[in-house]
């Protein structure tokens, strides 16, 4: 049997003072090598949790962190009537703010700076909320709706079904999943859809042509 390295050098200490050779202290060396054995067992172990692969949400998240800072113009490309209002406006993304776990979006729609896209981690995965706030910067009513992913989803895509807040905010809301996608280097879609009401929405902003000069800041930041 090969004897962790910590044990041969406690046994070669040992051998110099052949007094400490009784059973007792035997027995005290044996416990001492099993022990250092097990924080060599633990560190391996923890070794190989820190090297674990990373996520789809990992990889999602890396992509969205790669827009830091930027702004993106982009169109509405599908819409319910009661969206069209987007139709003819300026439509601008601006990955505003970016923390470690935290990601903040202001959707500006011409001179409406109300909306924010803040996705977040979480432990098991990513939530996405909505953050709508007057000019005055304090919270609209209806607001901070959303959800959690439930599924894996990709490095490129990820849904987000409507949580219990939202369905106790806006009940039509309750079947709504939002998904965000990337298609690196080229395009960034929010959309939204709900299988029972019919309602479906559809963004689509263009990441190869960033926006030079940035749009003001969100109302209430």
């Amino acid at each position: 049997m090969t004897l962790h390295s910590g044990c041969q050098s406690t046994l070669a200490m040992l051998s110099k003072y052949p007094v400490l050779w009784h059973a007792n202290s035997f027995i005290s060396v044996a416990i001492l090598c099993l022990a250092m054995a097990c924080t060599q067992d633990d560190t391996t172990q923890s070794s190989t949790v820190r090297g674990a692969p990373s996520t789809t949400y990992d990889e999602f998240w890396a992509t969205l962190q790669e827009l830091c800072g930027q702004a993106f113009p982009g169109q509405l490309i599908e819409a319910n009537p009661s969206d069209e209002l987007l139709t003819n406006q300026v439509l601008i993304m601006h990955v505003r703010e970016c923390q470690e776990d935290l990601v903040r979006i202001p959707f500006h729609v011409g001179n409406d700076h109300s909306r924010t896209w803040v996705i977040s981690r979480q432990a098991d995965g990513l939530r996405l909320k909505h953050d709508h706030r007057h000019e005055d910067g304090t919270e609209d009513e209806i607001t901070q709706y959303g959800g959690d992913t439930t599924s894996p989803g990709s490095r490129s895509r990820q849904d987000f079904p409507a949580d219990a807040h939202t369905a106790s905010l806006v009940p039509t809301a309750t079947d709504h999943i939002w998904t965000l996608e990337i298609n690196a280097g080229r395009t960034f879609l929010y959309s939204l859809r709900n299988q029972i009401t019919g309602r479906r929405v559809r963004l689509e902003f263009n990441l190869t042509e960033p926006i030079e000069t940035l749009p003001p800041a969100p109302w209430g930041a």
